[in-house]
């Protein structure tokens, strides 16, 4: 396709060039991934994966990505053959901080918001993976009995080779745009081994779960198309905003938040129908009487867990699913003393790492922060609720707690829009920082109201 055909496709679709050719190779990974199903040897997987994953990469965003990916790479890699005791911590800090350099140099929120794309995108999601891979070789010297549960699963206990890294790194396109997945499942899947051995129930066919993403993303990106001409974000800065009342104001930054979501809904629905249709998004089979299969470790969003969500604790379990998880099991849980219980440290750090690794705009710093106190403010409302078991008081707390997490969400999120200090702290003060004060009210309140502690269960264990 030339140059002037693709000038008009984009001019007809409404993005510019760099984006048509970035969603035409990101849409192209999912017949890429399908591909990878007949690849006849493990060996050959592994090389069509790094192949079609540096190809696609070029065809992108040029050359210079390829460069960009494989700078951290190599050096993740060779903190594991150099140095096996440390190299995880190496890794973490080298590939973030190479992270930074890129979103500093490159300032791609800017460019994102002006219609223009870079690799810096994709090197997020594979500098997630290159840090994962390397603490899990790192926690193969280990004692088994001094692991969690996650470790003892993803650890790796031997060196992947040069090929296999590369092969996960940049598999088939799945750096685009996630989902992140642990080395020991792309081995297994690659080589047909745990899960994705051959068995008596036969191979799970992917058809109906790869249908099922992709009639959510176009219906998600339908839905985004109609609503982004109604609710643009530059309105916040428009002095026609600024003459509302507050309660239009605070509609509107929920309309303008919620309309922004579907575009991102959009990428991770494509994103997953490649995951499936490869056959690595397979997780097993139900227990049911009639067993089926389940496709759920390539799902990154829950449409209506995250537009009804009861409490903030739910977002990170139902939004940028396996991110959420990766931060988790790596940033997280790693902070936590033996023998001691987590605290707003722990949450605050987790969400300054996620900032980070989003970029160093004000909107995003800002937005993580607002989060961990979103989430802080909504344990508060919780433990209430859970004082309040059986009694009307509790359906009150609960109503409670999902109009404050609709709230404070779409409050926040429009730092994680805007980027810049000037607009969020615009948006956030037309509606007199509203979205700040609850939570931290909240959290204030529960060091003088504090209910008796209730007996412990499973839906205390999830919040």
């Amino acid at each position: 396709m030339g140059l002037p055909e693709m000038e008009s496709m984009a001019s007809a679709i409404g993005v510019s060039v760099p984006v048509l050719r970035f969603l035409l190779c990101f849409v192209a990974t999912i017949p890429v991934s399908f591909l990878h199903r007949f690849v006849p040897s493990a060996v050959g997987r592994h090389l069509y994966a790094a192949v079609t994953g540096a190809v696609l990469s070029y065809l992108s965003f040029g050359f210079s990505s390829n460069l960009h990916f494989f700078g951290p790479m190599l050096l993740g890699y060779a903190s594991m053959v150099l140095s096996r005791r440390y190299c995880g911590i190496i890794t973490f800090f080298a590939a973030f901080g190479y992270l930074i350099g890129c979103h500093v140099y490159y300032m791609s929120g800017d460019a994102w918001k002006e219609g223009g794309i870079d690799a810096t995108g994709a090197l997020m999601v594979i500098t997630l993976k290159i840090i994962s891979c390397v603490i899990n070789y790192q926690d193969g010297l280990l004692k088994e009995e001094d692991l969690r549960e996650a470790q003892k699963k993803n650890r790796l206990l031997k060196l992947p080779s040069l090929l296999e890294y590369v092969g996960y790194c940049l598999c088939c396109g799945s750096h685009f745009a996630g989902p992140v997945y642990e080395m020991k499942d792309y081995l297994d899947w690659t080589e047909r081994k745990g899960i994705w051995k051959p068995s008596e129930k036969g191979n799970p066919s992917p058809l109906g779960s790869t249908l099922r993403a992709l009639l959510q993303a176009a219906i998600c990106m339908g839905l985004y198309l109609y609503l982004v001409p109604l609710f643009p974000l530059s309105r916040f800065t428009d002095p026609l905003y600024q003459e509302w009342g507050f309660f239009k104001r605070l509609g509107y930054q929920y309309m303008a938040c919620f309309t922004a979501r579907w575009k991102y809904y959009f990428i991770w629905s494509i994103s997953e129908a490649a995951i499936i249709i490869s056959g690595l998004g397979f997780s097993g089979w139900t227990n049911s009487s009639s067993p089926k299969p389940r496709w759920d470790r390539a799902k990154n969003v829950d449409v209506l867990g995250v537009e009804l969500a009861k409490s903030s604790v739910q977002l990170p379990l139902v939004w940028n699913i396996q991110v959420s998880t990766w931060l988790r099991h790596y940033v997280y849980e790693r902070l936590i003393q033996k023998g001691r219980k987590p605290g707003f440290f722990q949450l605050l750090a987790t969400q300054t790492v996620s900032a980070v690794w989003h970029g160093l705009y004000p909107g995003y710093i800002i937005f993580f922060v607002q989060s961990a106190l979103m989430i802080a403010g909504s344990r508060v409302i919780y433990r209430w609720q859970q004082a309040a078991t059986g009694t009307l008081f509790e359906k009150i707390l609960v109503l409670m707690n999902f109009a404050y997490t609709l709230l404070v969400l779409n409050y926040s999120a429009v730092g994680f829009m805007v980027l810049s200090l000037h607009e969020t702290l615009t948006a956030y003060g037309s509606v007199y920082y509203v979205g700040t004060i609850v939570p931290v009210v909240l959290i204030l309140l529960s060091k003088v109201v504090k209910p008796p502690k209730p007996a412990t269960s499973k839906a205390r264990k999830v919040e």
